[in-house]
């Protein structure tokens, strides 16, 4: 691993020496770096403020939305301005709010602390999680990041999809019962006013489920401009959020107050919210044998940050993304050990590198980065054909353009470059270089590296906290609903879950599966294997589920993921064959494009393939719609390959193989 300190030290250097450009990429952006802030920022607030109404229920009015926009914002300006990879995006996360709940819960077991010293001794267990963090820093722990495999990130994916769509059912429930601290006596806790309370709820909740999940596929829709589809697909969840709000008070006015229920969440300047910016003062209160025994619950949160941040950090600088300038990780651990301590002394729950908001924040940014080289490309191509230059001189101002806008292009893109450019007559029936037309497949995915975007966005939520008065007015129901789409949104892209549905294909429907895109272990790993794996997959996820129902003990959940490092490397080689298993739980997403059936002649064949991209291209969307579709909803890029196993494509479309005989 090498020496202490050696890995903080090494990331230093490396992101000292361009901290200075981190500034001015985003100033060179001007306004347009305002899109990518905005679209991060919904992405990151809409989260909070459900799991701050979460954290409300299940901990009696300790924690609310207040505390959970607070923390988000704090961290997120910390880390935007002083962290290592400023494209990591921070926020409160479902694990956080599970392990807080479990310590609430414990709390209240204790006569000792009791609800009043809840934050208090959670302030303990934060300073040490922060100590055992800066100690994985010190002692460089993120070089075994590459023991948790895609079968322990996976893992943890369908178990918080899960938890996410358990709290959402809980919560429809709960629109149904009276609160505990309610008086029942109220008319709108009466059996017909509770009774429509929870009706308005299902409408509600599975009206935002479904327009959302709607909303998100809006690129791909076939009406619209491309400027209306992205707009929809970028803010269509918020959107969603204030529609089904307003529909929500167009019930009768004979209605009573409170139905349906709305968010409940103290004003920041109310004696409510103001008492955890003071809660060090209660930590001298809490007895000494508690205080030791804090450092139990930090052990498990510290190694469930460790794996949570890390993952969010690698998924934001996918090697796909040809980021320009060094990672951090190291660094970036030991500047998260002391925001934990920062967040525990004053009273507020811990952030750490959410998904899928930090490769939607890198993606959103390459996009930009996209449109900026091709627009300048495009503008030197047309001007050298005005003056009707040869296709040499074209290219020589194009890479001059490239790598100006692009300070180190590799040898590769340079020579894509050429045979765009120079090989240009091959497909052009006029014999010169189409600048719109030609050069788009040749355009390198970059990102503009920057940290204007994560430090507005971060203010963004910090102003959010003077708007609570308005998101009162959201009902609860919605929120619920929004838990039941980030657990099914974060489904498509989970091998695990894909792997779950082969299961239930007949036999004689599986060629269905070939004729779509589909992973390519359904071509390289027998269909018994697969099977296997994936049904021990779902006994060992079903332990972890079961862990969280343990009252107390139920903290421990993380420890399942952590002893998968030893089962993946002891214990699953002695079942799979090493191919099998390379395969199963490789490092990346590969995907393999469906068997199209062959056309019949060649005119047909010219008339499937008609040349769109000139017209989307008009449109800077476009490049947007190219990255949704090479992403996973969990914001991992896909590698997408063509399969040539003619024996497959036989499969598929066995009537072609009559007719060629």
């Amino acid at each position: 691993m090498g020496a202490p300190f050696e890995g903080i030290a090494n990331d230093f250097k490396g992101r000292i020496a361009c901290y200075k450009q981190d500034w001015v990429c985003a100033l060179c952006s001007g306004v347009r770096i305002l899109a990518p802030t905005m679209y991060i920022f919904f992405a990151s607030a809409l989260p909070v403020i459900a799991f701050g109404e979460q954290l409300s229920r299940d901990t009696g009015g300790s924690l609310s939305t207040v505390e959970a926009l607070a923390s988000t914002a704090l961290c997120g300006i910390i880390h935007s301005i002083f962290g290592g990879q400023p494209l990591l995006i921070l926020g409160v996360a479902e694990p956080t709010v599970i392990m807080y709940i479990y310590l609430y819960n414990f709390c209240k077991s204790r006569p000792e602390l009791g609800g009043k010293l809840f934050l208090a001794w959670a302030g303990w267990v934060c300073i040490w999680t922060g100590f055992f963090l800066i100690l994985l820093a010190i002692f460089n722990a993120c070089a075994v990041i590459t023991k948790f495999t895609r079968v322990a990130g996976e893992l943890f994916g369908m178990l918080i999809a899960v938890l996410f769509f358990q709290e959402a059912i809980k919560g429809l429930i709960s629109e149904f019962n009276i609160p505990k601290s309610e008086n029942p006596e109220e008319e709108k806790y009466q059996f017909q006013w509770l009774y429509t309370n929870g009706l308005l709820a299902i409408i509600f909740s599975v009206g935002l489920l479904f327009t959302a999940l709607k909303s998100r596929h809006a690129r791909s829709w076939k009406y619209g401009t491309g400027w209306f589809r992205s707009f929809i697909a970028d803010y269509g969840v918020p959107l969603m959020v204030v529609c089904w709000t307003a529909l929500s008070y167009g019930v009768p006015s004979k209605v009573p107050d409170g139905v349906p229920r709305r968010l409940f969440c103290p004003l920041p300047w109310e004696p409510a919210s103001l008492y955890h910016w003071t809660v060090v003062k209660d930590m001298g209160k809490v007895p000494p044998t508690y205080i030791f025994a804090a450092c139990l619950p930090a052990v498990m949160i510290a190694g469930l940050y460790f794996f949570d941040h890390s993952v969010a950090s690698q998924l934001a600088q996918q090697k796909e993304f040809n980021l320009q300038k060094p990672p951090a990780y190291h660094y970036d651990v030991l500047l998260l050990g002391l925001m934990t301590l920062i967040c525990g002394l004053l009273g507020l729950p811990p952030s750490n590198g959410v998904l899928p908001q930090s490769p939607m924040h890198t993606k959103s940014l390459a996009v930009l980065k996209r449109q900026l080289i091709r627009r300048k490309m495009v503008k030197s191509a047309k001007e050298c054909i005005k003056q009707k230059a040869s296709n040499s001189e074209i290219y020589g101002k194009m890479q001059a353009v490239f790598i100006e806008m692009d300070t180190s292009p590799t040898p590769k893109e340079l020579e894509t470059l050429t045979k765009a450019v120079m090989n240009a007559d091959d497909g052009n029936q006029d014999g010169k270089f189409d600048a719109e037309k030609n050069i788009d497949p040749y355009l390198p995915v970059r990102v503009n590296e920057q940290r204007m975007s994560n430090l507005l966005q971060s203010f963004l939520v910090a102003l959010t906290l003077l708007a609570i008065p308005i998101m009162k007015m959201i009902p609860t129901s919605v929120l619920w609903g929004y838990f039941a789409y980030m657990a099914i949104d974060s489904l498509p892209g989970n091998q695990f879950w894909e792997r779950m549905l082969l299961l239930f294909i007949t036999p004689g429907r599986r060629f269905k599966v070939l004729e779509g895109s589909h992973l390519s272990i359904v071509e390289s790993v027998p269909f018994k294997i697969i099977a296997s794996f994936t049904l021990l997959q779902f006994a060992y996820f079903l332990l972890c589920f079961g862990v969280t129902w343990i009252p107390v003990a139920g903290i421990m959940f993380p420890l399942p993921f952590f002893l998968l490092i030893s089962i993946r490397e002891h214990v699953l080689p002695k079942f799979f064959q090493h191919s099998h298993l390379q395969e199963l739980d490789a490092s990346e997403y590969e995907e393999i494009a469906g068997a199209r059936r062959r056309a019949k002649n060649l005119n047909v064949l010219e008339k499937e393939r008609p040349d769109t991209i000139v017209e989307e291209n008009n449109e800077e969307y476009y490049d947007a719609e190219i990255l949704d579709e090479m992403t996973t909803h969990r914001g991992e890029l896909k590698l997408r390959t063509v399969s040539h196993n003619e024996e497959r494509f036989l499969q598929i479309h066995p009537e072609d193989s009559l007719q060629r005989q």
